[in-house]
């Protein structure tokens, strides 16, 4: 990966909390647990993945930086969602926690060295692993939730305004 290339990696990984504000603006905050797709996590459970990945990332790549070949250990994220809880804690704290994470992580990437973008580790699930990897990864991982919480968001908008609708024609 170039330096050019990782440049413009950082930038976006430095966008993705942004991008999530942007998606949970006008999301009702009832509807936070609505789970409009079947199978799919409500707009709470993204927010509580993120910031449990956001801060599970920042030590992976603390430890890419700081230790000789760790070892990065993989979780299981639906357990996590189950097991702490998502769909029955407030938000803010956890979307403060990722965007805190996002925040110092996002220091940390700028000033990373050409040998510190070359160290190595192995990852329990997806074996070298490195810190171009770890951005290539985090880079689009905030984005692509974030358009998860916009599709929420129409989906349970526009429900609200079909019942509004039905309603009114009685």
């Amino acid at each position: 990966m170039t330096r050019q290339e990782r440049a413009k990696l950082i930038r976006q990984y430095a966008a993705g909390g942004d991008e999530v504000l942007q998606a949970l603006d006008g999301f009702p905050p009832a509807k936070l647990t609505a789970r409009p797709f079947r199978g799919k996590w409500t707009a709470a459970e993204i927010v509580h993945h993120l910031a449990d990945s956001e801060m599970t990332s920042a030590i992976r790549l603390r430890r890419l930086v700081a230790e000789e070949r760790p070892l990065i250990h993989g979780y299981d994220q639906e357990a996590f969602a189950a097991r702490l809880r998502y769909n029955e804690r407030d938000i803010e704290p956890a979307l403060e926690a990722f965007l805190a994470a996002r925040a110092t992580t996002v220091q940390i990437l700028d000033g990373m060295t050409a040998a510190e973008w070359a160290r190595q580790a192995w990852h329990t699930e997806a074996g070298p692993y490195g810190p171009e990897r770890w951005l290539a990864i985090y880079a689009a991982h905030a984005h692509n939730h974030a358009a998860q919480i916009a599709r929420l968001r129409a989906a349970v908008t526009a429900k609200a305004g079909a019942k509004r609708t039905s309603k009114s024609e009685r």
